[in-house]
């Protein structure tokens, strides 16, 4: 819905309450002094008012009212629309001090994603990305990262691109606002993850309604964002407010990587605390993600299970869509698997992977 203030004209120059009275003045051929006599108002009041060293107060427009047939609520309104324009003036000089900042912004990818309206003023730009951050200045931009510093001990590791992974972040959080989730509840998220196991082995149009529906029912809100350039982002996990969210940005286009992700992240909500922010990418470590890691791995594919197949495998397709058709996922998740463990060359077995690709209509 398009907000009626964005195109708002806002004028570089001010018209005062003072300039219209002395106007009137000269209509009616009225002075100053007679004004004053009319009105019970001291000359000199009137008189600052003109000029535009006094405010033009409410029991002033009533007795403007009086003298001059015009209502107090014109007079007031004039009083109010300087005030709004002084405040904008001062506020555009302002802003023009942080434009510098806008070009770290990646508006022109936010815009072809549909996250922001274009505007040819940089100014109107600027503001259009502050609203959509939903913040006052870029000093608050400072503070907001500043809070996921804190909380992500490695968030270092995107300093360089530090103003595109908090926009990507921010739309996952705007998303994650619109769907409706239950109570966060860890029994619930852990049944769900045995049944979205299953969904690995279906298409897109039909595991993303689902996943989404499986995981709001236990209070975790499922959100895919598109990846922004130069973040290397794979997914991410963070509580807002009493909601888990977990954002995937497909940045590997295949299943195995996106679903991989997603029980990394899964393993995130389950085994770690509220406070915490985990970004995945560039080859993160430590050892909460090692725990997060080690639980995809086992949840996607049994370690026993694993292991019995490795016995019996004579290195075919056949047996590895045979066993991925037992353990109830997509066989891509199994070649992804041994490609890791270096049972399979990276080069064997893709052909069984499936691979994913944001449409135009997706992406926005």
């Amino acid at each position: 819905m398009a907000n009626s203030n964005r195109n708002q004209y806002i004028p570089d120059y001010l018209v005062t309450p003072g300039e219209v009275l002395e106007e009137y003045l000269d209509v009616h051929g009225m002075s100053q002094a007679e004004l004053a006599a009319r009105t019970g108002m001291a000359k000199k009041t009137i008189n600052e008012i003109i000029k535009g060293k006094a405010s033009l107060t409410p029991d002033t427009a009533l007795k403007l009212e009086r003298a001059l047939g015009r209502p107090a609520h014109f007079w007031s309104n004039l009083e109010r629309q300087v005030q709004e324009d002084r405040t904008r003036l001062a506020e555009k000089e302002r802003l023009e001090a942080h434009l510098g900042w806008l070009k770290k912004i990646p508006v022109n990818a936010m815009v072809k994603l549909g996250w922001l309206p274009k505007q040819r003023d940089k100014l109107a730009q600027l503001e259009e990305v502050l609203r959509f951050f939903g913040i006052a200045s870029p000093d608050q931009w400072e503070t907001v990262w500043r809070e996921h510093q804190v909380a992500y001990r490695q968030t270092q590791r995107f300093e360089t691109c530090a103003e595109i992974v908090s926009a990507w972040l921010r739309q996952g959080a705007i998303q994650a606002l619109q769907i409706q989730c239950e109570p966060f509840d860890r029994k619930k998220f852990q049944q769900a993850l045995e049944s979205i196991r299953s969904l690995t082995r279906e298409e897109p149009k039909v595991f993303v309604d689902r996943l989404t529906e499986f995981c709001a029912v236990a209070g975790v809100a499922v959100v895919f964002v598109p990846e922004l350039p130069k973040t290397g982002v794979s997914g991410t996990t963070r509580w807002i407010g009493d909601k888990a969210v977990i954002q995937l940005s497909l940045r590997y286009k295949s299943n195995d990587q996106l679903w991989f992700t997603f029980f990394h992240e899964a393993g995130h909500i389950l085994k770690h605390g509220r406070k915490e922010i985990f970004i995945e990418g560039n080859g993160l470590d430590g050892e909460k993600e090692e725990e997060a890691d080690t639980f995809a791995r086992d949840k996607l594919i049994p370690p026993e299970e694993l292991h019995r197949f490795l016995q019996l495998w004579n290195r075919s397709d056949e047996e590895i869509i045979a066993f991925a058709e037992r353990i109830g996922i997509a066989p891509g998740i199994v070649v992804g698997r041994l490609q890791h463990d270096g049972h399979l060359p990276n080069s064997h077995g893709n052909r069984l992977k499936v691979y994913y690709s944001w449409t135009s209509e997706e992406a926005a």
